[in-house]
């Protein structure tokens, strides 16, 4: 044996000991298990790469990257609005047909498509569909009179038949809007703007707008060639008392779009509980689990494990119980809540241990970008959607610059670069949890079973299997380390966090440790 082999062999058990993660395996095929289960990086084009040098992320600066989501293991890239808007988050939109210019150009995007499903990635663009822009055209036109062709676009009352709404405080999970009916200026008729006022509802009881909507859904599948669509804002589109009618537009809507793509994806947001959830999955086949995201931080908050895996196992039998063609969109964050790393204290242990719960879970997870770097964020809005930092500042010649950011900065955030280099980093953990997902079939597509032991408060324990492959999950959410038996058969580690291992007939579970066990 050479000098260098020995050295290295050494090297690597000095690692091992000092609580560098077991690796997965790497003998086992790679595999795209997307939609049903596979994994999706949430991008914000205005904080990700800049090309052009105007401080703004781009759709070329997305091309260019496209490396960094393959090696990352993501399978898909839902976009985060790219269309025309007066704001920069441009969830107002003004013009559904096009790309905003400060992103590029249309043809850029078909180039992005292009280049992304050349490395088996798809792409699911944003759909804000509930509301447009109060500088829409459509909107211009319909406050000009009761007489304008464009009137019923939108949902327009006489005050004096609403006035009992108008100061009326409607809050909901999600929005805090003081008022929905806004007055345009004119003292007499009012409009309804569910979010605010520069947000106006569209008119859905009219059948000239569920065609314009059909119409800009297929121009992106026919024309440009998107995978689907991320429905913004999806309970909203007739108030809550008309439930029924949201489920049966989004059951016209799924169909419109299945005559031009039969295997479209299409993902809603729907923030509620999961009864009122539930009856939109026959038109939103997949939907976001917001109680997966808040029940993972309560699991850490309380030390309670079983907390998240009998709340996923509940969430699933429910869905069940609608329909079998459905896709659990899990998160661990997203653009609408504070950065995973600020919700759990800072700190770098629960972080990681948090996204091997979300990898060993069923469900179809979503990635916010930068979570792989640590990035931190608190709100308002805009402090949690903060520029990408790919490398130290006076070589991120890429990093973009429309705003000062105030928690991801050099001195908080440790760069792409260098994380690459370190082993122990969010980046190269985060790579390794989702390879081991990637690369154990029942992790992606196996069952959910909870076990019948009675295991310590803090740990969370759940089996995942298919008929080929039968593991069985630990993780440690305390603050403690614990010890619980082995269960029968399961002796072959093929992940560990922090240390945890086997240890005779017992399995030890560091502090935010965790073990995946194949049988």
């Amino acid at each position: 044996m050479s000098k260098l082999l020995k050295f290295s062999i050494c090297a690597l058990s000095l690692l091992m000991a000092f609580g560098c993660e077991k690796q997965p395996k790497n003998d086992k095929e790679v595999k795209n298990y997307w939609p049903k289960a596979g994994i999706t990086y949430e991008i914000f084009i205005q904080s990700f790469y800049d090309t052009n040098e105007d401080g703004i992320g781009d759709v070329n600066g997305v091309i260019e990257k496209l490396g960094h989501v393959q090696d990352l293991g993501a399978n898909a890239i839902w976009f985060m609005p790219i269309m025309p808007s007066p704001s920069y988050h441009k969830y107002d939109v003004t013009d559904y047909k096009a790309i905003h210019p400060d992103y590029g150009t249309m043809e850029d995007f078909k180039k992005l498509i292009e280049e992304a499903h050349q490395r088996d990635i798809k792409v699911v663009i944003d759909m804000i569909i509930n509301h447009t822009s109060d500088e829409h055209p459509w909107f211009l036109e319909s406050k000009k009179g009761r007489d304008n062709p464009y009137r019923d676009y939108y949902v327009w009352a006489q005050a004096d038949t609403i006035q009992e709404y108008l100061d009326k405080k409607v809050v909901t999970l999600d929005s805090d809007n003081i008022r929905q009916w806004h007055d345009p200026g004119f003292g007499k008729d009012y409009y309804y703007g569910f979010f605010t006022g520069d947000m106006p509802d569209l008119n859905f009881d009219n059948p000239k707008v569920r065609e314009e909507i059909y119409d800009i859904g297929r121009f992106w599948l026919e024309e440009v060639g998107v995978d689907g669509f991320r429905l913004d804002a999806a309970k909203h589109i007739y108030p809550d008392d008309r439930a029924v009618d949201n489920h049966a537009f989004w059951n016209e809507f799924r169909a419109e779009m299945e005559k031009i793509k039969p295997d479209i994806y299409l993902v809603g947001e729907v923030y509620d509980m999961k009864e009122v959830v539930a009856p939109y999955l026959t038109g939103l086949p997949a939907l976001f689990n917001f109680d997966f995201h808040y029940t993972l931080l309560d699991a850490f908050g309380m030390e309670d494990g079983m907390l998240l895996a009998k709340k996923q196992k509940e969430i699933i039998e429910f869905y069940e119980g609608i329909t079998s063609d459905f896709i659990d969109a899990t998160i661990s964050s997203n653009h609408d809540q504070p950065r995973l790393l600020n919700e759990l204290g800072k700190n770098p242990d629960k972080q990681k241990q948090a996204i091997a719960i979300l990898m060993t879970m069923p469900g179809a997870p979503y990635l916010y970008y930068g979570e792989e770097i640590g990035m931190l964020g608190e709100k308002p809005d805009p402090n949690i959607r903060e520029p990408f930092l790919w490398d130290e500042a006076s070589k991120d010649i890429g990093r973009t610059s429309w705003m000062e950011p105030l928690n991801t900065t050099d001195k908080t955030v440790v760069p792409l670069s260098k994380q690459k280099d370190d082993v122990n980093s969010y980046y190269n953990h985060y790579k390794q949890v989702i390879k081991l997902r990637n690369t154990n079939p029942a992790l992606a597509i196996g069952d959910l079973k909870l076990p019948s032991e009675a295991y310590p408060k803090p740990v969370m324990a759940y089996n995942r299997k298919t008929e080929a492959q039968d593991l069985m999950v630990f993780h440690n959410v305390g603050k403690k380390a614990l010890e619980v038996d082995l269960p029968e058969a399961y002796s072959n580690v093929i992940y560990s966090l922090k240390g945890a291992k086997v240890s005779g007939d017992k399995v030890i579970l560091p502090s935010f440790g965790s073990i995946v066990l194949e049988k």
